[in-house]
C-alpha cells in the first residue's frame, strides 16, 4: 500500500512539472483588451520631451546661468547653435534688458568663444577685455544703448567682423580709421550717435555695402576715395559737421540706393554725375548750403521715392512737374528763398513751401487780399521789416531784390496824424465858439 501511495505522489509531481510552463504563460498573458491595437504596441523611444534636457556644452550652460538666461529647456535653435556631438555649442547670443547685477567675466567669455554673433540691447554694463579666441571668432557685433566706456581700440580687435552696429553708445576714439583699419572683411558698419570726432577715413574696405555714421561730430570733407566703393548701397553721413563740396565722382557709386547727407555745411551745386546712379531711391541733401539751380535730371530718376532739398540756397525755377512730385513718397523743398515754381506747371494747392514765379522767374507773393491758407508770408520768403496780409486796399507794394513785399501804412504815424487832426479841430472849434 505504501508503494502505491509513493507511486501516486510521484505521478502527481510529474504532472505538475509538465503543466508548469503552460501555467506560467497563462498567468503572464494579459487579458483580451477592447482598446485599439495601437495602444498595445510596444512603447516608442523617448519623445521630444527628452530633447528639452540641456544638450549644450556644460561650460556654456553655466555661462548662460551666470547671465540669468533660462536653461531649463534646451536654449539651442537651428540658428543659434551648431550640431556637434556629444554637446552643441552656441553660435549666436543676444542679451536684452539686462538687470543691474549682470556682469561679464573673462571666464564666462572664454567659455563662449564659439560665438560668431553677439548682441547687446539695453544692457548697461561695463565692458571687459574679450579673450582673443572670442574676438577672432566674432563675425557680427551689435551694441544698442548698452556697453559703457567703449573705445576704438577695443572694437578694432574684432578683425574678422563682417557686420558692426553701434547705436547710442559713446565711443572714445580719435578717428573712424582706428576702428576699421584692420577689419578686412567688413561689409556693413553703423556708428550712429556715438560721439565720433575727427575726419572720415581715406581708405575704405572695397567690400562695404552699408556705411552709416549719422548724428556724430565728424568734420572735414567727403573724401573722393569713397566713390571707389562699387558695391555700396547705403551712405549716411547726416547730422555731422562736414564741409566742402560734393565729389564730382559721386555718380561712380552705381549700386547706391540711399544717399543721406542732410544737416551738414556742404556747399556748391549738386554734381551732375548723380544722374549715373540708376537705382537711387532715397536722396536727402536737406539743411546744407547747397546752391545753384536744381538739375533737371533728378526728375528723370525713375526709382526715386524720397527727395529732400529743403533749407539750402537753391535759386531759379523748380524743374519738377506735378506728375513727378506726386510720384514721390516724400518731397521737401521749402526754405530755399530764391527758388520759385512755375504756376502753369504746379498749382498753389500743392503747397510746396516756395513762392510762385513772376514773368522774370523771380519769386513773388500773392496779393494781400488772397486768403488761401497755402499763401506764403514775407517771413517764409526771408523778407523783413514790413507787415503783410493787411486789409487796407491802399497798401503800398515795394519791390526789393526781385521779391514783391506788401507794406501797409505805419500804424504809429497814422495814430499820431489822427491825434493831431483831432487837436486842431478842437482848437478851431473853441476859437469859433469864443468869437461867437
Amino acid at each position: 500500500m505504501r508503494a502505491s501511495i509513493i507511486t501516486t505522489t510521484t505521478s502527481f509531481f510529474l504532472l505538475l512539472l509538465l503543466l508548469y510552463p503552460t501555467a506560467i504563460a497563462t498567468a503572464t498573458t494579459p487579458p483580451p483588451s477592447t482598446k485599439p491595437a495601437v495602444a498595445t504596441e510596444s512603447p516608442s523611444p523617448p519623445s521630444t520631451s527628452t530633447s528639452t534636457s540641456p544638450t549644450l556644452d556644460p561650460n556654456q550652460l553655466r555661462a548662460l546661468q551666470f547671465l540669468h538666461i533660462p536653461t531649463t529647456q534646451d536654449p539651442c535653435t537651428p540658428s543659434t547653435c551648431d550640431t556637434t556631438v556629444p554637446f552643441r555649442h552656441l553660435l549666436s547670443l543676444r542679451l536684452t534688458n539686462c538687470s543691474s547685477d549682470h556682469r561679464l567675466s573673462t571666464t564666462i567669455l572664454s567659455s563662449l568663444s564659439t560665438l560668431t554673433s553677439l548682441t547687446f540691447l539695453n544692457c548697461h554694463i561695463p565692458i571687459i577685455h574679450f579673450p582673443s579666441s572670442l574676438s577672432a571668432n566674432l563675425h557680427s557685433f551689435t551694441s544698442i544703448n548698452s556697453l559703457q566706456r567703449l573705445t576704438g581700440v577695443f572694437l578694432s580687435r574684432f578683425h574678422n567682423l563682417t557686420h558692426l552696429y553701434i547705436s547710442g553708445d559713446p565711443i572714445k576714439v580719435s578717428g573712424v580709421h582706428v576702428i576699421t583699419s584692420k577689419m578686412k572683411s567688413l561689409k556693413t558698419i553703423t556708428l550712429f550717435n556715438t560721439h565720433l570726432i575727427g575726419y572720415l577715413p581715406k581708405d575704405w574696405n572695397p567690400k562695404l555695402t552699408h556705411i552709416d555714421f549719422s548724428k556724430n561730430k565728424l568734420k572735414g570733407t567727403i573724401p573722393t576715395s569713397l566713390t571707389l566703393l562699387k558695391n555700396l548701397q547705403v551712405l549716411n553721413f547726416s547730422s555731422n559737421n562736414l564741409i566742402g563740396a560734393l565729389p564730382n565722382s559721386l555718380g561712380a557709386l552705381t549700386s547706391l540706393k540711399t544717399l543721406s547727407l542732410s544737416s551738414n555745411s556742404i556747399h556748391g551745386p549738386i554734381p551732375g554725375s548723380i544722374s549715373d546712379i540708376p537705382g537711387l531711391v532715397h536722396l536727402d541733401l536737406g539743411s546744407n548750403q547747397l546752391n545753384g539751380v536744381i538739375p533737371e535730371f533728378i526728375s528723370e530718376m525713375k526709382e526715386l521715392k524720397y527727395l529732400n532739398l529743403e533749407n539750402n540756397k537753391f535759386h531759379g525755377v523748380l524743374p519738377f512737374n506735378a506728375s513727378f512730385i506726386k510720384n514721390l513718397d516724400v518731397f521737401k523743398i521749402n526754405g530755399n528763398y530764391d527758388l520759385c515754381y512755375n504756376s502753369s506747371v504746379n498749382s498753389v494747392e500743392m503747397n510746396l513751401g516756395i513762392a510762385p514765379c513772376d514773368k522774370h522767374g523771380m519769386p513773388i507773393l500773392p496779393p494781400p487780399s488772397e486768403t488761401d491758407t497755402s499763401s506764403y508770408s514775407v517771413d517764409d520768403l526771408g523778407g523783413g521789416g514790413g507787415e503783410s496780409g493787411g486789409n487796407d486796399g491802399d497798401d503800398d507794394v515795394e519791390k526789393k531784390n526781385g521779391v514783391h513785399v506788401n507794406r501797409g501804412p505805419n500804424k504809429v504815424i497814422l495814430g499820431v496824424a489822427i491825434a493831431l487832426s483831432a487837436m486842431v479841430f478842437i482848437v478851431i472849434f473853441l476859437v469859433l465858439l469864443f468869437v461867437c
